[in-house]
């Protein structure tokens, strides 16, 4: 991480490069200001040229609501640094269950679900992966290999330095686990805003 990583609290494994970490590094401190979180900043040419947010809050939870907070606190920034010298379309966006993994503690809380990724440098003479992250610890993670080829050991340990990008399968077993994490995020979220016995109950009755 570099000194203005550092500065501004981003705590990715994985980041951006190019423009893409020039609006990462304008975006992020707004976004910690109001209580969210960046995932990921990319920018395409997507319906002429799209800059994508992708943010949630330090939960993990994220609304229709939060992406309209979240534009209207960044497009004011944006627009005086101007990062970009074309016209383009903001798009703020949740992670989604089959989330980008960036962060350590994505890592551990993917444990036990099917996950893909690439590495920057080779791994056992691979840079592509697939299978279950069946454990995490600060420098890396194992990985339960989906489908073994010839000669291949059926776990392989990857250092998180090596990743260079990593995402979630989706899977029922993770839509489940996803909604129920939601589920217990918002009413969590309810009771420190001070709602009532009442209103958790019928929540957990949806």
């Amino acid at each position: 991480m570099n000194s203005a990583q550092a500065e501004h609290g981003d705590d990715r494994i994985i980041r951006e490069t190019g423009i893409d970490a020039r609006i990462a590094l304008i975006v992020e401190p707004v976004l910690r200001d109001i209580g969210f979180r960046l995932v990921r900043v990319r920018l395409s040419g997507q319906n002429g040229l799209t800059l994508q947010i992708m943010t949630e809050r330090n939960d993990g939870t994220m609304t229709v609501e939060d992406c309209e907070e979240v534009s209207r606190a960044l497009s004011p920034v944006l627009d005086v640094e101007d990062p970009i010298e074309k016209a383009y379309h903001l798009e703020v966006s949740s992670p989604g269950i089959d989330r980008p993994l960036v962060r350590k503690s994505d890592f551990e809380a993917a444990k036990g679900h099917l996950v893909k990724l690439e590495t920057a440098i080779m791994v056992t003479d691979k840079k592509r992966f697939r299978g279950k992250i069946v454990d995490a610890d600060g420098e890396g993670f194992v990985l339960e290999r989906d489908k073994m080829g010839y000669g291949e050991e059926p776990t392989v340990r990857i250092p998180f330095d090596a990743v260079a990008e990593a995402r979630l399968i989706l899977t029922d077993d993770l839509i489940r686990d996803a909604l129920k994490s939601d589920k217990e995020a918002r009413q969590q979220a309810k009771k420190n805003s001070g709602g009532d016995a009442a209103e958790d109950e019928a929540e957990t009755d949806e």
